[in-house]
């Protein structure tokens, strides 16, 4: 018998939101994000306009590219509810309570891995009043970064300011 290796636990949760991120409506990154808690899923969550509005991709074109606006900056002007956000909207917080998120993001154009994604400072603030314990990000096919939340509370000063995205 052929001895295979087993895919790691996060491997395999990255690997379905990645396929969650495919179905984000943004031109410029499509994010996928899910909560798990005791080997369940929660909820899924992808960027994309708030429900009945048109998605960026509908209007082909984005207004944050279209002022030509760098990433992290000004997200009052972005069309997106964030992936993290959809996935905490669709969970009960009793049922976050201690759970992980994990997210995925793509370049929209090539399909490739962002590689330095990370949670926003607005997404930061809401995992955390979720009650979300950790955040797994992918980095690479096979490599990611496991946050401890409670970092985030006591040891971020992103919180006071803006990036992602």
């Amino acid at each position: 018998m052929e001895d295979t290796l087993r895919q790691s636990k996060e491997n395999y949760y990255l690997d379905i939101a990645q396929t969650v991120a495919q179905r984000a409506t943004c031109l410029r990154k499509k994010y996928g994000a899910i909560l798990v808690k005791n080997d369940s899923i929660l909820s899924t969550g992808y960027n994309g306009a708030p429900r009945g509005r048109q998605n960026c991709c509908d209007l082909q074109y984005c207004r944050r590219e279209k002022l030509n606006i760098p990433r992290g900056e000004r997200y009052e002007l972005c069309r997106s509810v964030h992936a993290e956000m959809n996935a905490i909207i669709a969970a009960s917080r009793e049922s976050m309570l201690g759970s992980t998120l994990y997210l995925v993001g793509l370049d929209a154009q090539t399909g490739d891995l962002v590689s330095d994604a990370c949670c926003c400072s607005m997404c930061k603030r809401s995992v955390i009043n979720a009650g979300i314990s950790t955040v797994v990000i992918r980095n690479s096919p096979e490599e990611f970064t496991v946050i401890n939340v409670r970092e985030w509370v006591f040891n971020d000063d992103s919180l006071s300011g803006s990036f992602g995205y």
